[in-house]
């Protein structure tokens, strides 16, 4: 028998990748490449009515951009439907499972008397014995498993530690429908043992499942995978995570401005810690993590602490690499239209000139759009409201005279518009400030840029001259 280390996330294609799902994806695979072991991906796509071919792309697609590339092909649970159904079978015929013949009334009658009774609804076993010769005819029977009556069932977590159950709260669950088709418990029994899954990474509300599905491992003498059950995330609030936490798909992060290493250690962050390190990058994150580090409390959402964490990855980026990631990132950003619709090679050269500049003064590729924008502005530039008021009689007066000298020069750059300014202003004496916010103001029609001399570098000396003479009137 192979020691290698098998994990496996295993998503409901029934809407897109939620954040919750994105970061037990991330606790699998970094846990997979620490132990140098596999995570592999199964679509548990039984709910036939609910799971969609459109879902299933969204989970694919938002796995492929968090840089989370999982093992071999996916695998489909509903295609092993015949395969659950089987191992059902056989557990009937080992007398380990049973058929049973309730009828919905019944069932019904079952749970009502329990609940007058103030007890939990729980199947009462009143076919766990009998003959075969007992069958009715004309019912197709449900399979249920023979759990135990007394004892506890035992679920030694790596991260809630050891959690028993008593016995007597877990009835004999139905694993194949009258239909033939497999519960949920049977079938993620069966995958994750045909699968050759070792450890199981997924939330703690499946914590109840665990204690289920120990009993079916045992039944057909299977071994059980070594199971972590992490908390679930909360709003920065305290609060069930909800939509405006950021209970949102992993496109949503994307549209937002992200940075997929950015987000991947926001999650990892949450719940788990290495130490006081709050920056890491992916190799420092898979050489440090280990599922026993996991915090057994809710972690928090905080859109904040995302945003602030993004902005010094981005800063730490190099700026041709930050540049790429921007413009690949653009089809995707919220209200990037103007600088997707205006990106051609001379732009992208721009672009890439004024990265440095413009990246101390974002936290989200969303914001470095907008601060590129002024490069791609069709003249003569809409002012915000800040420029508006910048661009005062006297301060056009002033942006006449910076006109002028910059005239002379020949050889453009910024050191050499700087230096043409610096002198007008220790000849006017006009504090240098007084002339770099007309200028800014005309050049990128906002009163926020990065450095006006950068600014003027890279719009080029025509540019940079005309936008200023629209100004000035």
């Amino acid at each position: 028998m192979s020691d290698e280390i098998v994990l496996r996330f295993a998503p409901s294609p029934t809407g897109y990748l939620h954040i919750g799902g994105a970061r037990t994806a991330l606790f699998n695979w970094l846990y997979a490449k620490n132990r140098g072991g596999k995570m592999l991906l199964r679509i548990e796509d039984t709910d036939r009515e609910r799971s969609s071919d459109a879902a299933t792309a969204a989970i694919l697609e938002g796995l492929d951009w968090l840089g989370l590339k999982w093992d071999g092909e996916p695998v489909s649970q509903f295609s092993r439907v015949a395969r659950h159904a089987e191992v059902a079978h056989e557990l009937v015929a080992a007398g380990k499972a049973y058929y049973c013949y309730a009828s919905p009334e019944e069932l019904t009658e079952m749970r009502e008397k329990a609940k007058a009774e103030g007890k939990p609804p729980r199947y009462d076993g009143r076919w766990r014995d009998r003959p075969a010769s007992d069958a009715p005819e004309g019912v197709r029977p449900v399979v249920r498993i023979k759990a135990p009556l007394d004892g506890e069932t035992i679920v030694d977590d790596l991260v809630q530690g050891t959690v028993r159950f008593p016995n007597k709260d877990l009835d004999d669950m139905v694993i194949l429908r009258s239909d033939g088709t497999p519960t949920y418990m049977l079938a993620v029994v069966v995958d994750d043992h045909d699968m050759g899954i070792t450890h199981i990474i997924r939330g703690d509300d499946h914590l109840t499942n665990a204690a289920r599905q120990t009993i079916l491992f045992n039944a057909m003498g299977w071994a059980v995978p070594k199971m972590a059950h992490i908390p679930l995330i909360h709003g920065a609030d305290g609060a069930k995570l909800s939509k405006r936490h950021g209970a949102l798909g992993v496109e949503a992060y994307r549209a937002m401005g992200y940075l997929p290493a950015a987000l991947r250690n926001y999650l990892a962050r949450l719940g788990w810690s290495h130490g006081d390190d709050e920056v890491m990058s992916t190799p420092d994150m898979i050489s440090w993590f280990d599922i026993k580090d996991v915090n057994k409390g809710a972690a928090r959402f905080d859109f904040k602490k995302l945003e602030a964490l993004n902005g010094l990855h981005m800063r730490q980026m190099d700026d041709a690499e930050l540049c790429k990631a921007l413009i690949e990132t653009l089809p995707y950003l919220e209200n990037a239209e103007a600088l997707r619709d205006g990106l051609n090679d001379n732009v992208k050269a721009q672009l890439l000139a004024a990265m440095s500049g413009l990246k101390d003064r974002a936290k989200t590729l969303v914001e470095l759009a907008d601060g590129a924008r002024f490069l791609v502005a069709q003249r003569p530039l809409p002012l915000d409201e800040k420029a508006t008021s910048i661009l005062s009689p006297d301060a056009k007066a002033i942006l006449a005279k910076a006109k002028d000298r910059l005239e002379t020069i020949n050889d453009w750059n910024a050191e050499n518009t700087e230096a043409a300014i610096r002198a007008l202003s220790e000849d006017e004496s006009i504090k240098l400030g007084q002339i770099a916010q007309p200028l800014r103001a005309a050049l990128t029609g906002r009163g926020t840029s990065p450095g006006v001399f950068d600014v003027l570098a890279v719009l080029g000396r025509d540019e940079s001259l005309a936008r200023i003479g629209d100004q000035i009137g």
